[in-house]
């Protein structure tokens, strides 16, 4: 197999969770050198048999992976693509990490849910070495080892933020565009954009509507989509948090909240129906969700906008409630 490589070494998987390990398990079927790193009975098993990827891109095996099981080892060894799938609240702490682990001309990519994430790393990284990623697929590990891609509701799309100088702009998105190839040939649908925020805003409008109350009430996303009450709440979500974008000069390829709304019921919210939120795992596994650079997060750039956000604010303490009633009593 004749791979057209990203990087000289390997790619590091910051975070080979459920996301992480179909990206690094399907990147490494595909030919490239990756490295992994994430939890040790994860990687033990990996090390043992190989990672083995099912789901909805079909079934992948792999072996031969590089592994880093300790993010503050020795910073000797470093990698030209740094790929983040760590839950947003760990977002800081890996960078902190992991920022001299990049090597010059090198790009970390987050690759994770809600916004902040690409602005943190920009400043651990530096913003000429930092790209983000929309991923809109679910995945999900079945047991050590195995991972499982469970739903697709579009192709992934890789970019920077056009917040730089010409050729530092124009650096990034020629990056963007041989890490979209290299997904697109290893089986993940993927292209290249110039500005990736409008794209990140539209999938927080999708995971907030979705992910906070398919946790509450343990709930697959076509059942919260076919609920008249739930839809209304929804929709306040949506309301909300595209007003802020607004405000914000994100240039969205919607024209009004009603128009994503229609597209997200009738487009995204299909191939996806019977996904659980992973909000939901989160709260039964951990007791801790992403609920801040989610819906808190949308609450906090409406603050800072002069508007409000009261069905997104009255979420986010929902969701707060339940990770404070999750924790043992002596952890409050």
């Amino acid at each position: 197999m004749i791979v057209d490589h990203i990087t000289d070494g390997p790619i590091l998987i910051a975070g080979a969770g459920a996301l992480g390990s179909v990206i690094g398990g399907m990147l490494r079927a595909a030919g490239h050198r990756v490295c992994l790193l994430g939890r040790k009975d994860h990687l033990e098993a990996i090390a043992r048999r190989g990672l083995a990827v099912d789901g909805v891109f079909g079934p992948h095996r792999a072996s031969g992976f590089e592994f880093l099981e300790d993010s503050g080892a020795p910073r000797y060894r470093r990698f030209g693509l740094i790929l983040v799938s760590v839950k947003s609240y760990d977002t800081a702490q890996i960078a902190a990490h992991l920022r001299h682990r990049l090597e010059p001309g090198g790009v970390a990519v987050s690759v994770q849910n809600g916004l902040g994430n690409l602005e943190i790393l920009a400043g651990a990284f530096g913003a000429a070495n930092v790209l983000a990623a929309r991923v809109i697929f679910g995945a999900e590990i079945e047991r050590p080892g195995c991972a499982r891609a469970t739903v697709i509701a579009e192709p992934v799309t890789i970019g920077p933020a056009p917040d730089l100088s010409g050729a530092q702009a124009a650096a990034l998105s020629q990056r963007a565009q041989r890490i979209a190839a290299a997904l697109n040939s290893a089986g993940i649908p993927s292209h290249p954009v110039d500005d990736i925020r409008p794209w990140l805003w539209t999938k927080l409008f999708y995971n907030a509507a979705l992910n906070p109350l398919g946790a509450m009430l343990k709930l697959h996303y076509g059942a919260l989509g076919e609920d008249p009450e739930l839809r209304r709440i929804m929709d306040g979500i949506v309301h909300e948090a595209f007003a802020v974008a607004r405000r914000s000069a994100v240039e969205l390829p919607f024209h009004s909240a009603a128009e994503y709304l229609e597209f997200f019921y009738t487009r995204l919210l299909p191939p996806t129906y019977h996904h659980r939120p992973s909000m939901l795992s989160d709260l039964e596994r951990r007791g801790r969700t992403e609920i801040g650079a989610l819906n808190g997060r949308i609450v906090e750039l409406a603050g800072a906008a002069g508007l409000d956000a009261p069905v997104n604010r009255t979420v986010t303490a929902l969701i707060r409630a339940r990770e404070r009633a999750w924790r043992p009593q002596e952890e409050r």
